[in-house]
């Protein structure tokens, strides 16, 4: 045989066109031709192969035309080819082809009668060649690329067979029984794993309707098997010197399993009753928590936590169902409980503190980041973010699902306070971040990059907020002023307050609404149902979230107040200076007596509270820098947006004040302009005091007290809310909107009315 008919069947398969010759001879074809050593034979990939220089002899193409060599002819062939074209190459043609018609047969875009000659011929392979043995002992090949493949072309067998057959491929269970078992003696237990992971990923590519049949054919027989080896691995001493190299031989079977873990992970939803295999993560998630804090490489407690982070979130899946339809599964509650309960257990004593987030990064090409880029021993911000949604995740379930109001709080308070001193610890340093300055703040600036977490983080302190204020409402008698003002405390302390999360978030897009509607949009976030929660809230809480939007004004006018007396220029060089504050000046011009950003001053945890979260002299500064990035101030002559021609200045007419007060802009014309991610985002001047002379720049601040307090905050944010619902509304009406909006119109309308309501003009 010549290589040129192996390459003409390839062409045929890969084009869709009908294989002309009968069965046998293709089955003949693509039969590998393995040498299988005597059991317990070591041999090398290299013995199981045919050498290249086995034999002289050759035919011609013309010679091959109309004969159909038997099967041992064509194994001389492989074994009589050109040395230019060696056996291994023929062998990885022949497995691609396996993997190939596969995909071919179980495809309904493939002609009948192409499927069905495609089936004949892999039954001759697995019922006369005994190509699955030979799949088996070829996944024990030192070539990892020929392994590689022999296991994907073993799964794609084992699929096909237990989907035409009804019935799981005897060689292949019998293999994977005697590796599990022979744990950890056996060899063959990497080339197990992959190819029962593979075959699970294939069984999910099916119906809908074929998949709980399959699943529960395949892990059946396997069921306690599999729970036996978890056991058995993640109870290992992985302090030894198997485990210092994320290349050994124990790596590669930790490694090897976690990748099975997940596809039992995502294969669950499938089934109403669950296999002991597919709950064991949840179940004894204790054994991974111990790994993930063991000496192990880095690069395997990293896979443990993300795939712990698929376990919390419910949507292993890219097209799982919703995660609200996933937890009415009875099983899933519990599994999802026992998961919560030993996650928080751990993290209130101080697990988080035992996890090294600054593992060496790898680099396309290199081990070594480039010069200039990076720093050494930064935190893994993946890592972190996953890790922190493990905890968040397990925090709103435990308390959904917790009978008593002492043992919510309880739980809450500890587990909160680890979570904040980690983020304090890992926070990520850069230009464009700034240490947190009130603890609602960390959750934006630890998620910001990642839009998916970050809404899912959101949610779930939304529900934890909206289950501890259900308890406070259900006290028989009403809270008293101090009461309340103490449980107001506390929901800042903790970090979750809703209305500052969602103000610090609309702070760092610059108040675009685009960015907004981008989420609403997309299916990959969970914002559509954030959104609704918090507008609803919002609604309720209408005068707490106005005094949260001062708050932040009060902060905004002190640090912009030190940064425009530390920065005055001249007029003529005003349109290129950045306002920048010296940090030593900027705790003076803090203001004291905002609740928000600062402690109630009664009692000694408030004023515990008041030490710790104070603005620091250096949270000043970058604090100033990250609003500044936000708006530069420039001269009047250069104040119109490219986009619409609109000035940048807002007539300061339409920003009510709390006394009234009469609010004049500087005679300077100082103007914003605004951020390249939002081009119709305003800011408002600072205001001149009455009676001071017209100049340039102010050469003297007064105190904030004396300066008329301007609503700032809570203009840009309803600004942006109703730039939001005219967007929906104008794509509602060309029928663009993907969903029917019309609910979260009426709430946005709300926002809008409450707005006006307060401010009539």
């Amino acid at each position: 045989m010549k290589l040129s008919l192996l390459q003409q069947m390839y062409k045929d398969v890969l084009a869709g066109i009908p294989l002309a010759r009968e069965s046998h001879h293709y089955s003949s074809l693509i039969n590998l031709c393995v040498e299988q050593p005597p059991e317990g034979d070591g041999s090398c990939h290299q013995q199981h192969l045919p050498s290249s220089a086995g034999g002289t002899g050759s035919h011609q193409d013309s010679d091959m035309s109309d004969v159909v060599p038997a099967t041992d002819d064509l194994s001389k062939s492989f074994a009589n080819m050109s040395s230019s074209f060696c056996p291994r190459e023929v062998t990885l043609l022949q497995l691609t082809l396996i993997k190939m018609m596969v995909a071919k047969a179980e495809s309904q875009e493939t002609e009948l009668h192409t499927r069905q000659k495609y089936c004949e011929i892999f039954v001759l392979l697995l019922k006369e060649a005994k190509i699955d043995s030979k799949l088996i002992h070829l996944l024990g090949s030192d070539d990892r690329l020929l392994s590689h493949m022999a296991s994907q072309s073993l799964a794609s067998l084992v699929y096909f067979q237990l989907k035409e057959e009804d019935a799981v491929d005897v060689p292949w269970l019998s293999f994977s029984l005697a590796a599990l078992l022979g744990f950890p003696g056996s060899a063959a237990v990497p080339g197990c794993l992959w190819t029962l992971a593979a075959i699970l990923k294939e069984t999910l590519k099916d119906a809908p309707a074929a998949r709980a049949g399959a699943l529960k054919k395949l892990l059946a027989p396997l069921d306690a098997v599999l729970e036996g080896f978890y056991n058995a691995i993640l109870l290992h001493h992985f302090d030894s010197h198997h485990y210092t190299s994320p290349y050994s031989e124990a790596a590669n079977n930790l490694i090897s399993f976690i990748d099975l873990l997940e596809a039992l992970l995502v294969s669950r939803i499938e089934l109403e009753l669950p296999f002991r295999c597919q709950r064991i993560l949840f179940l004894k998630v204790s054994y991974v928590l111990n790994v993930i804090s063991s000496s192990i490489p880095y690069v395997i407690k990293k896979k443990f936590i993300l795939l712990l982070k698929k376990c919390v979130l419910c949507k292993s899946r890219e097209d799982a169902k919703g995660g609200s339809q996933f937890l009415q599964t009875p099983s899933l509650c519990e599994d999802m409980l026992a998961l919560s309960n030993v996650v928080l257990q751990v993290v209130n004593l101080t697990w988080l503190n035992q996890i090294p987030l600054s593992g060496k990064s790898s680099y396309f090409g290199s081990s070594e980041t480039a010069p200039g880029h990076g720093s050494q021993g930064a935190s893994d911000q993946t890592v972190l973010r996953a890790l922190s949604l493990v905890v968040l995740k397990a925090l709103e379930f435990k308390i959904h699902n917790s009978a008593t109001e002492a043992e919510i709080k309880g739980d809450f308070e500890s587990s909160m306070s680890q979570l904040l001193m980690f983020w304090r610890s890992h926070g990520k340093p850069s230009p464009h971040s700034h240490p947190a300055g009130h603890h609602c703040e960390w959750l934006s600036l630890v998620f910001m990059e990642q839009d998916d977490d970050m809404w899912e983080a959101a949610k779930a302190l939304l529900l934890i907020y909206l289950k501890l204020d259900r308890l406070q409402c259900d006290v028989p008698d009403n809270l008293s002023h101090k009461e309340e003002e103490s449980w107001q405390f506390l929901v800042h302390a903790g970090g979750y307050n809703p209305h500052c999360i969602f103000l610090f978030f609309l702070e760092k897009i610059a108040f675009d609404s685009t960015v907004l509607l981008d989420f609403l949009i997309s299916s990959e976030t969970c914002f559509l149902e954030y959104l609704v929660r918090y507008l609803k809230l919002l609604g309720k809480e209408w005068p707490h979230f106005v005094e949260v939007c001062n708050h932040f004004d009060t902060r905004h006018s002190a640090l912009h107040a030190v940064s425009v007396k530390q920065s005055c220029v001249t007029g003529a060089s005003l349109q290129n200076a950045v306002c920048a504050a010296e940090p030593q000046s900027a705790m003076a011009s803090a203001p004291h007596n905002c609740p928000v950003f600062t402690a109630r001053q009664g009692g000694n945890e408030a004023a515990e509270w008041s030490q710790s979260d104070s603005l620091t002299s250096a949270d000043s500064a970058s604090l100033l820098a990250s609003l500044q990035s936000l708006v530069n101030y420039d001269s009047s002559e250069d104040s119109e947006v490219e986009s619409d021609g609109k000035e940048c200045l807002v007539n300061t007419k339409q920003l009510p004040s709390n006394n009234e007060g009469e609010v004049r802009r500087r005679e300077t014309g100082c103007s914003c302009r605004d951020d390249d991610r939002n081009s119709r985002t305003s800011e408002v001047s600072p205001p001149k005091l009455k009676g001071s002379p017209a100049s340039s720049c102010w050469t003297r601040m007064a105190s904030p007290d004396n300066i008329a307090p301007l609503r700032v905050m809570l203009y840009k944010s309803t600004k942006c809310l109703e730039e939001l619902q005219e967007a929906i509304s104008r794509l509602q009406r060309r029928s663009l909107f993907p969903y029917n909006p019309s609910a979260l119109l009426k709430l946005l309308s709300q926002v809008e009315k409450m707005n006006k309501s307060m401010n009539p003009q």
